[in-house]
């Protein structure tokens, strides 16, 4: 990973000619939280939130957002995805709400930004869903955990 990929040797982006390389099952794995206040997770936690179903609004709207990145990261490739599993897990202790995703394909290309999409749009969409009583939730470390396929091959993150 010694070079930006997206620039042409004369220094214009591009999108990377991936034709060539071999099809492969390309799998990502990345986190991220929205941190809340305690009466918001609970609103969350027990259902009754006016707008509905919280978790499963922004599991579906992480799916989605997985199969939509080519539409809006300028330089993505579309792919057809094979699996996409956004795991949304509350964690009362810290007041959040803790996105896991997975997605993968078999491609020419990897699924980073898939995944980190799904993850991105999963915490945004339960932000939307309870700004009216929370509008001061965080969303963060949101971070590739995993990648595997491809020629540079299985990498995980150390920490």
């Amino acid at each position: 990973m010694s070079e930006l990929t997206h620039f042409n040797a004369s220094g214009e982006a591009h999108m990377v000619d991936v034709g060539a390389k071999d099809v492969t099952l390309r799998v990502a794995v990345t986190e991220g939280r929205i941190t809340m206040l305690p009466s918001t997770l609970e609103h969350i936690l027990k259902g009754d939130h006016k707008k509905g179903d919280v978790l499963g609004i922004a599991r579906v709207a992480g799916i989605m957002a997985a199969k939509k990145t080519a539409d809006l990261i300028p330089l993505c490739h579309p792919l057809a995805l094979t699996h996409v599993e956004i795991d949304l897990t509350p964690l009362p202790d810290e007041n959040a709400i803790y996105c896991h995703a997975t997605v993968e394909t078999r491609g020419q290309t990897g699924v980073e930004m898939e995944a980190l999409t799904a993850t991105q749009i999963a915490l945004l969409t339960i932000y939307d869903m309870c700004k009216a009583v929370d509008r001061g939730m965080e969303m963060g470390g949101v971070r590739l955990l995993e990648k595997k396929g491809g020629k540079s091959g299985h990498w995980k993150r150390e920490d």
